[in-house]
Parts: structure tokens; C-alpha cells; sequence
């Protein structure tokens, strides 16, 4: 069992199973992803560079895509809580597959970007 699938295993079940839709959603758009462990929290790495981190808190949950998603996509997250490099939700009120996937976009974008 991974460091990941035991901080996942601790959780309550309603926010384990969000936590994992998110894992898994992560995956199915950018398979190539790596799962890692970055400022102690669950995280991918993409080319070999940070993509993302998430992570459960007691009254709502968060996904860490760094500050240039969030300034990018901000109109689409005016319904959510977010500071710079945070984007915080809850169960009754959960990133949709579609946001996720254009967060995930602009970070792989700015992986990319970063090659040259």
C-alpha cells in the first residue's frame, strides 16, 4: 500500500471517495502522471515537475494546482473558495470533472511552457 492509499484509507469515507474521484480523474486525463508526496500532502508530478496536490481538511477539502490555474480559470471558480494556489471545496459543493480537467490543462500547459 502506498503513502498515498494510507493518508486516503484514514480519511472518512465521503471525503476519501471524493479524494479518490479527484485521484482518479487526474489519471484518466494525464495517465503518465506520477503520484508523489510534496509539502506532505498527496500530489502528481508531471514531467518530472509538480502538477498538483490535494488534500482534506475538517470542514472542506482542497486542491493545491498552483497560483497560474487559478488566476486563469478564476471567472470559472467564483463559486469556490480559493487563495493563491488553493482551491477549496466540499462535498455538497465539489470541482466538477470538467474544471478539473482545464485546471489540469493550464498546469500541464505551464509544465510544458517551462521545457524551453
Amino acid at each position: 500500500m502506498s503513502v498515498v492509499d494510507t493518508y486516503l484509507n484514514e480519511l472518512p469515507a465521503p471525503q476519501r471517495k471524493e479524494l479518490e474521484r479527484i485521484r482518479k480523474i487526474v489519471r484518466k486525463y494525464y495517465p503518465e502522471a506520477r503520484e508523489a508526496i510534496s509539502y506532505g500532502m498527496p500530489a502528481f508530478k508531471y514531467d518530472g515537475k509538480y502538477l498538483v496536490a490535494y488534500w482534506a481538511f475538517k470542514e472542506h477539502m482542497s486542491l493545491f494546482p498552483t497560483n497560474g490555474p487559478i488566476e486563469a480559470l478564476q471567472s470559472k471558480l467564483s463559486d469556490y473558495t480559493t487563495s493563491k494556489g488553493t482551491i477549496q471545496f466540499t462535498l455538497k459543493k465539489p470541482l466538477p470533472e470538467p474544471l478539473i480537467a482545464e485546471i489540469l490543462q493550464a498546469r500541464v500547459r505551464t509544465i510544458l511552457s517551462s521545457r524551453s
